[in-house]
């Protein structure tokens, strides 16, 4: 693992309703370094934590307490504007539901984060669109839109969504969970093809444990807490 980790999290809890009689905290004193590069299963049963970790990690919320470093910098105390464009930069999300726009095209909403960004497209962020889209197996649908797309078509459109700013870490929340057998296993296929061509790190929430014996790492969480961290058994 390298010596300055992609990410570090440090005593990092977690919160809600502070003040009030049903207050709750959820993340208990998380300690967590994933290094550049890494492909790291995050596994818990229901309610364990396993959201609000990844909404943390995806700067989507912020810890009550401790310590998030993301590449070198501390995140806690970070305004919105910083926070929005360290997101931008750095990371990249794939969800169970795709969140596609059904009135773009699948070139369209690949490179709807530049439009969102800048309010325009380049040339040189349209050819990149077509060049992952082409990569995920999607060459011959850049003009279609989402309906005129299978799930597993549109998680790839997703996942292209995901990687077209270069981020160094992509998160995902149940990629494969809304799939069938077959799909699924080609998203997570290629997520892995993904990882080895770019040298991507990913977080990868799921309870399949197939999916998760296949990842380089498992970080198991139970009742806010990491109970296991190391290579996949077996």
């Amino acid at each position: 693992m390298a010596n300055t980790p992609l990410l570090q999290l440090s005593g990092l809890r977690k919160s809600y309703n502070l003040g009030q009689p049903n207050a709750a905290e959820v993340l208990h004193g998380i300690d967590l370094r994933i290094g550049a590069g890494e492909f790291v299963a995050l596994i818990g049963p229901s309610g364990s934590g396993k959201s609000t970790l990844l909404n943390i990690l995806g700067l989507l919320e912020p810890a009550t307490d401790g310590s998030y470093q993301l590449q070198g910098a501390e995140m806690a105390g970070l305004g919105d504007a910083a926070l929005t464009r360290r997101r931008r930069e750095a990371l990249g999300f794939v969800f169970q539901f795709h969140h596609l726009l059904p009135a773009f095209t699948a070139l369209e909403n690949v490179t709807l984060p530049a439009l969102m960004a800048t309010g325009r497209v380049t040339a040189g962020e349209r050819a990149r669109a077509e060049e992952l889209l082409a990569a995920v197996g999607l060459a011959d649908a850049l003009h279609k839109r989402p309906g005129e797309l299978s799930g597993g078509m549109q998680q790839r459109v997703a996942i292209a969504r995901a990687l077209v700013h270069g981020p160094a870490l992509v998160l995902a929340d149940e990629p494969t969970g809304n799939l069938d057998t077959a799909s699924s296993q080609a998203v997570f296929e290629l997520l892995r093809a993904i990882h080895a061509e770019r040298g991507t790190a990913f977080v990868l929430v799921t309870h399949d444990p197939r999916l998760a014996a296949r990842c380089d790492r498992v970080v198991e969480l139970v009742d806010g807490r990491i109970a296991n961290d190391g290579p996949p058994p077996g």
